[in-house]
């Protein structure tokens, strides 16, 4: 899939209208697995650490003439995550953390989509939704861009790029071991490519 580059994107949502009748289709669309990486970060003893966990199942569906009616569910995988320090991958699993023997996945659900000011969702749009980790479910709010395949017709959208960014206070999921170690804020960066189904 070619790289992405943000004017050639933007020129081509700029070509999508604002608002559009309500009974406008969603068009479901498929995750490439090799080209989508949830990352997190987190601080360990005053170090800034990274970490990935691998994407489970993913349900996304596109409203391509009116985006903020989009959905997007997506599961994680707890047990397959990973961190560049080895020997944090079993506390951050274990019970008082993750807890992933009782709670092998993670879920969010989008419940609202905010578009940017330009009526895109790019340059200040916010995605809302439910995300649950050990069984607790929140709220969360992620601000989110969306970029077609550079080099395509500005009404090409059958790939897509999706960019998430947030954070979340783990202890209000009762995530909470290791206080003394490990600050309670973890940073969310994620990025999927994803292909229109046929």
């Amino acid at each position: 899939m070619s790289i992405l580059t943000r004017r050639t994107i933007l020129a081509g949502l700029a070509t999508l209208p604002l608002a559009q009748p309500s009974y406008a289709a969603l068009s479901p669309y498929e995750l490439s697995p090799d080209a989508t990486k949830v990352g997190f970060t987190f601080d360990l003893s005053g170090v800034a650490q990274t970490g990935t966990m691998p994407i489970l199942s993913a349900d996304v569906q596109v409203d391509t003439q009116s985006l903020q009616n989009s959905k997007v569910t997506v599961v994680l995988d707890v047990s397959k995550a990973r961190t560049k320090l080895p020997f944090a991958r079993m506390p951050m699993l274990s019970t008082s953390v993750l807890n992933a023997k009782e709670h092998p996945t993670i879920q969010f659900v989008s419940t609202e989509i905010q578009l940017g000011s330009d009526g895109r969702i790019s340059d200040g749009a916010l995605i809302t939704g439910d995300l649950t980790v050990r069984g607790v479910t929140r709220p969360i709010t992620l601000e989110a861009n969306l970029y077609r395949q550079a080099g395509t017709a500005t009404t090409d959208l059958n790939n897509l790029s999706i960019g998430l960014t947030g954070a979340l206070n783990r202890h209000d999921f009762g995530a909470s071991g290791y206080p003394d170690l490990v600050r309670e804020n973890v940073g969310l960066d994620i990025h999927a490519e994803i292909i229109r189904a046929t």
